[in-house]
């Protein structure tokens, strides 16, 4: 029986077989590997009850736990490096961000905070708002104000197309006659006349 074990461990040698998996570098490990090693490992320490050859399969568990314990060394250190240079770059991104933020508030305005009445504008926007809301009541106050004042003249010019302003204007003439016989040298009068005839 120990023949064939020791046949086939041959063959395993030969085709590769778990001791193979010591060899590699332990970046290149995969779960199969690590599988093998244990299965070379346990069969090792089998060996040890089993009697004639202790020295030998001791000396062998003893290498093989050596080298188990080196890739594992080499996996925590490369991993050890890789924390650190995570570490080191995320330092660095920090310190750009504050550069870059730094400058950002020497070269311009500083960033307002938007509450929630504010919103940003794109000026490039064709279809962007480009009045305020109190421009906007300005302007539509105005635009009342002169609708009022059209309609009053509306008024004004149906009442002189009635003939009603035509009488008026009849009866403005004659005393702008007799005013004008009464103190023939008042220029004053005559301009401020001529400027009611015209409103």
């Amino acid at each position: 029986m120990q023949r064939g074990r020791a046949e086939e461990e041959l063959e395993e040698e030969e085709d590769g077989g778990p001791e193979r998996a010591l060899e590699k570098s332990p970046f290149q490990l995969t779960a199969g590997d690590v599988y093998d090693i244990s299965s070379v490992v346990g069969r090792d320490l089998l060996q040890l009850s089993a009697g004639p050859q202790v020295p030998a399969a001791l000396a062998r568990l003893q290498f093989r736990i050596v080298r188990v314990l080196e890739m594992l060394e080499a996996l925590v250190s490369e991993s050890s490096l890789a924390e650190e240079q995570l570490r080191m770059e995320r330092d660095s991104l920090r310190r750009e961000l504050e550069a870059l933020r730094e400058e950002g508030s020497r070269g311009s305005a500083p960033q307002l905070s938007l509450g929630p009445d504010k919103m940003v504008i794109d000026l490039t926007d064709p279809n962007r708002p480009r009045f305020t809301l109190q421009e906007l009541r300005d302007v539509l106050q105005e635009r009342n104000q002169l609708k009022a004042q059209l309609l009053v003249v509306q008024e004004e010019l149906q009442c002189y197309k009635s003939g009603i302003t035509s009488q008026r204007r009849d009866q403005t003439e004659e005393l702008e006659k007799e005013a004008s016989g009464n103190s023939p040298g008042t220029s004053k009068d005559s301009e401020e006349k001529t400027i009611i005839k015209r409103l």
